[in-house]
Order: structure tokens, then sequence, then C-alpha cells
């Protein structure tokens, strides 16, 4: 039945129970199915979600404004004892959908077979890789995480605690500021004016007085604050960019909460054996994350899903995301042939 598919899934994926502990407590309540058997079942049932998280991917990469970020993951062995160290680098749309994409390694190959000559809003943390993608693709427009230039300030607390004090209290201003917008909901050009007004000053005034503790004497490269310095003033362009735009946000948390499923996951299944199976990883969390983060019972979502893509027009698959599925299907789901039977019951 879909209903045991779909518990399947979300045991292992939603609530990080590997297979062979599934298979233990299937065994503790009477039921005997090979390992291999779950295995294949899981796979098998990716696979026809696969086509769902392609057309999610296609109508993310049309967003105006995306986040990135990339999370290693070991998947497929190297030699014996040893697997390959691969990533997953999710994507986050400006509708609140993301995609896992994979890849095995961690250049900027990756970031152009995804993005392509994508003219928008990149916002990124500050690795390498997407400032050499923005010099290729000069028409793209580089935003960078208040949140990351953050945490190179607190790594100096305990060498530099009253500079970091400072630089601390002029970041978390501007993360008032931005706090008070989110509470009264403000949204367009009078939030473009509220940052202007309220953030640009401070902004100003962080940069002015980074620039005035690089000119300390005592000031080392080795000294961690040297290294936050550093890391603000080499991006001030990147790191102002959301005060021209008042769709771009001020760092990329909201991205990292979504992907958490990862290495959340890894504490339970640590790895993915083959590069096949990483994939679908990327596959189904993608689905299942985009269904959190639109409010979607993801139960209700994936019986709904397993049954109706097989009679879906395959033009209009994108219409089974869990974010138009919400608007089309979401009232009146499919249910399973068990979950009918238990109905009928207990009416």
């Amino acid at each position: 039945d879909v209903s045991f598919l779909t518990g399947m899934l979300l045991s292992k994926f939603l609530y990080h129970l590997p297979l062979y502990r599934q298979h233990q407590r299937l065994e503790l309540n009477g039921i005997r199915v090979a390992r291999s058997t779950l295995t294949n079942l899981a796979k098998r049932s990716i696979d026809l979600l696969t086509p769902i998280y392609q057309a999610q991917l296609r109508h993310l990469l049309l967003s105006r404004i995306l986040a990135m970020d990339e999370t290693p993951i070991k998947a497929g062995r190297k030699k014996k004892g040893k697997m390959n160290l691969a990533y997953f680098w999710p994507i986050y749309g400006e509708q609140d959908e993301i995609c896992f994409t994979f890849s095995r390694s961690r250049g900027m190959k990756h970031i152009v077979d995804q993005l392509g000559d994508f003219d928008g809003t990149l916002l990124t943390d500050g690795y390498s890789a997407y400032e050499k993608y923005q010099r290729q693709n000069p028409v793209l427009t580089h935003a960078q995480c208040w949140a990351h230039c953050r945490r190179y300030f607190e790594q100096a607390g305990d060498v530099e605690p009253e500079a970091v004090a400072v630089a601390l209290a002029y970041i978390g201003r501007i993360y008032e500021h931005e706090a008070w917008l989110r509470d009264k909901d403000i949204q367009g050009q009078e939030k473009l004016d509220y940052r202007c007004k309220n953030s640009l000053p401070v902004v100003e005034a962080f940069f002015n007085w980074c620039h005035q503790q690089r000119q300390r004497i005592d000031l080392v490269k080795s000294n961690p604050l040297s290294k936050a310095l550093t890391y603000a003033m080499n991006r001030q362009q990147q790191l102002k960019v959301f005060l021209s735009d008042p769709d771009v946000p001020v760092d990329t948390n909201h991205l990292e909460r979504a992907l958490r499923v990862i290495p959340m996951g890894k504490k339970n299944w640590l790895f993915s054996w083959s590069e096949v199976g990483a994939e679908q990883v990327g596959v189904i969390q993608s689905l299942l994350v985009t269904c959190k983060l639109h409010d979607v019972n993801p139960y209700e979502y994936l019986v709904d899903v397993l049954q109706r893509i097989s009679t879906h027009p395959a033009s209009k698959v994108e219409e089974l995301t869990p974010r138009r599925w919400k608007e089309l299907f979401a009232d009146k789901p499919m249910h399973s042939d068990l979950g009918r039977l238990v109905n009928n019951a207990t009416e």
C-alpha cells in the first residue's frame, strides 16, 4: 500500500531512521521483509518523484533572487574503508522552494552547470567559488551574508573583546531594523526607504570603524580580529546589496535552516553507499523541506502524489510540486487504500 511506502520514506528522510532500523522494527512486529526489498522500494518511490523535483528546480531557477550554499556528504566508495567526499549544493528560490543539487566536487563548475548565465541576484557566503562565478558572469549581482561576517568577529571575541563588542553592536543594529520590518510586514519601496534611512548609516559607520581598526599598529595578521576585518572590508560591495534591493535578505539563514536535514541525517545514516543514492537523498529532501516551507503535510502530500503521478499529464508535472499541489489538490488529497478502509470503518 502507498501508505507503507510513504511511512518508510518519512521515517528515513524526515525522522532520520535508517532502513536497517526500520527493518528491525518490522521484524519485532512480525513482518518479515528483506532489507534489499526496502532499499528497492525506497529507490523506486524516489524515481517516481524525480520528475517533480526536476520541475521544481526549473521553476526555482526562474527566480530573480537565489540563495546558494554547499554542505559535504560522504557518497560512493573510494577504496576499502574509505568513502568519497561529495557535496550537496542547495539552491533556495524566492517562492520558498529549495532543491538539493548533488556534485562530486566543491568547484565552481557545478555553480555554472546549475545557474548558467543567471542574471539576477545570488546570495551566498564568502566561499571564493561564488566570487569566481561572478567574475565570469558580470551581469550577475552578487550579495553576501551578514551572518557569516558576524561569525568571524565572534571568533575573535576572546582575543579582542572590546573591539568585537563594537562590531557586534553595529551588526546587531542592522538585524534590529530587519526584525522591525519583518514584524510590520513592510515590503517593496517602503522597505527600501526604511533600510536607506536607518540601516545605511549603520553600515557606513561599521565599515568606517573597520577601516580605522585596520590602522592599528598592534594588530598583527594572525589576530582573529584582523581576519574578521579583512573579510568584511573585502566584501563591502556584496554586503551592501541589500540596501539597494528590498527583496534581498541580509543573510542566508533561511537557507541554512532548510539544509539542516542533511547534517542531522548524517548523524544517523552516516553516508550514502553510492552517488546515485546521494542524488536520491537530494530529490526527496528537496520535496520534504519545501513541504515544510509551505506548511504542507508531507504524509498527505506523498500519499497523494505517489498515486496521482501515474495519471497526471507529464506536461503539467509542475502542478505536483509542493507549492502548486497546495493550491490545487491539498483540499481533497487522494488517500491510500488502507486509509479509505479505516475511514469507512470509522464512519
